[in-house]
């Protein structure tokens, strides 16, 4: 099959990891890929090499001086939308199907897709609640006018039902359990790797994700703080963040967690580590170097990030939202409020998780070939026949 597959960053997001996973999974089983993205702030290529099997077009989208988030939303559609309506419009082979993996991709390809009389196929990770207008447009739109629609999870899906009375596939998300499961072996590289993170870091709680409120970062803040006042056992923990800055204007939010860290290190004697991006290639050691995963999202499709961390033999404390007990199940705890996640993490610190041997079957349960396969029959039951218009026959020759 051809297929191509849209999404809107280049950036080391949730979304754009499941993007190029999938699609080089897809490429393995022997089809046709082409991976469509914005290209922002020059880059010309993703965060991490791609299998050459892939192609990437990497739509130019230079920065605008002044421009909002709405703004930047409208123009993140127009151009994207362009230049795939001109692809389908030129290509000497039309793909079978086109799958967006976010709301500015869906947006972007649906008049392409349609004009061209291709598929769209649409994965909702999760759904938000937005207050820009021209977000709340772009969201609801990608959801209700793609021609089929797929979720990483049954609690999205459920979610998905009840808001728009529509029933999406779901195809649970994916990681790459053997990525994470080396960098905790006892080898000499692996372990040498995991010392440097150490020896910067001492003993760390992680969260993988950025700065922002989807992520919860304010809550961990504040139970981090918890542990600090309450546990002197656990006053040598220090907190990491990494992760990037989202497309999203999250300015205020940072700039109230970094005021609440600063008024923190005044009082503890102690801040968060902020690292930001962290290269794909040293994730995995940084990982499992860490004596806990922590991931307090207030709202989530699947959860990569603490599955990653399951597969590497790490802790793992979780926001008690139904989506991540469906995935994470019985190999992680959780906590709903500050104190809960606090008292979670007291717990995973002191070695009370459940065992590294079940956090290591839950993440095997999710691999990529299986999704692979998964996406692979969905295409093809939503892929349309391409119609082949043969020659009227001569009245003459039949007589």
């Amino acid at each position: 099959m051809r297929i191509a597959l849209a999404t809107y960053s280049t950036k080391p997001r949730g979304g754009v990891v499941h993007t190029l996973a999938l699609a080089e999974s897809l490429a393995r089983r022997g089809h046709d890929v082409t991976v469509w993205t914005l290209g922002r702030g020059g880059d010309t290529t993703f965060f991490r090499p791609v299998d050459k099997a892939v192609r990437i077009e990497a739509v130019p989208f230079p920065p605008v001086d002044g421009e909002d988030v709405g703004q930047r939303i409208a123009r993140s559609i127009d151009v994207l939308g362009s230049a795939l309506a001109w692809h389908l419009a030129t290509a000497p082979e039309l793909p079978d199907v086109v799958h967006a993996q976010d709301c500015i991709s869906a947006n972007a390809a649906l008049g392409a897709a349609r004009g061209a009389g291709v598929p769209l196929v649409r994965t909702v990770h999760h759904l938000d609640a937005f207050t820009t207008p021209q977000l709340v447009a772009c969201h609801d739109a990608a959801v209700r006018h793609p021609d089929a629609l797929l979720c990483v999870s049954e609690a999205v899906a459920s979610e998905v039902e009840t808001a728009y009375g529509l029933t999406p596939t779901v195809i649970s998300g994916a990681i790459d359990a053997a990525r994470f499961a080396a960098a905790s072996r006892s080898d000499p590289a692996a372990r040498a790797a995991r010392r440097a993170w150490r020896a910067d870091l001492g003993r760390f709680i992680l969260a993988v994700g950025g700065v922002e409120p989807r992520k919860g970062s304010l809550d961990l803040l504040e139970a981090w703080a918890v542990l600090r006042r309450h546990r002197l056992d656990l006053r040598d923990v220090s907190l990491v963040l990494a992760g990037g800055e989202t497309l999203f204007d999250h300015r205020a939010y940072r700039a109230a967690f970094d005021a609440r860290a600063a008024e923190l290190s005044a009082e503890l004697g102690a801040a968060p580590v902020v690292l930001g991006s962290v290269d794909d290639g040293v994730l995995p050691s940084l990982v499992a170097a860490a004596d806990v995963v922590a991931f307090p999202s207030t709202k989530e499709g699947f959860g990569m990030a603490p599955l990653e961390a399951l597969a590497a033999g790490v802790p793992v404390v979780a926001r008690d939202l139904p989506v991540l007990r469906e995935v994470l199940g019985e190999a992680a705890l959780y906590g709903r409020s500050v104190l809960e996640l606090a008292e979670a993490l007291g717990v995973a610190l002191g070695g009370g998780a459940p065992s590294p041997s079940l956090g290591r079957a839950v993440a095997a349960g999710f691999a990529w070939p299986r999704a692979a396969a998964q996406h692979e029959e969905f295409y093809t039951r939503v892929a349309r026949p391409r119609t082949i218009t043969l020659p009227t026959p001569d009245a003459a020759l039949i007589a």
